[in-house]
């Protein structure tokens, strides 16, 4: 299964990783083949897990809030905020538009 142009600028703006070099196509081609091997495992009646731990009783610690009320002194801390949100940048990488930039899975 190869990936296609469309399928490589969904996973670079999800991931914020920049794929239009060679290596890193054949990067991801390596890493998609690796994860196509679970297909051939048979997992007919075999019911899903939500925890490899499920045999276990898992105990949750007691959430004792000890301090709190801080809200202004943190959004001191943010280079850009919105309301009482920190905003966060798009992405460690600028991306172009699909349209505007060159790949190597084009011909």
């Amino acid at each position: 299964q190869k990936v296609t142009v469309e399928v490589l600028d969904h996973l670079e703006h999800l991931a914020l990783v920049d794929f239009r070099d060679l290596e890193g196509v054949e990067w991801l081609q390596e890493a998609i083949e690796f994860a196509d091997q679970l297909h051939e495992v048979n997992t007919d009646g075999m019911e899903p897990m939500d925890s490899v731990l499920e045999d276990r009783c898992l105990y949750l610690r007691e959430d004792d809030v000890t301090e709190g009320n801080c809200t202004k002194e943190l959004l001191q801390n943010a280079r850009e905020k919105v309301e009482e949100y920190f905003v966060a940048p798009p992405g460690n990488i600028p991306l172009p538009k699909l349209e505007e930039r060159e790949t190597f899975l084009q011909g």
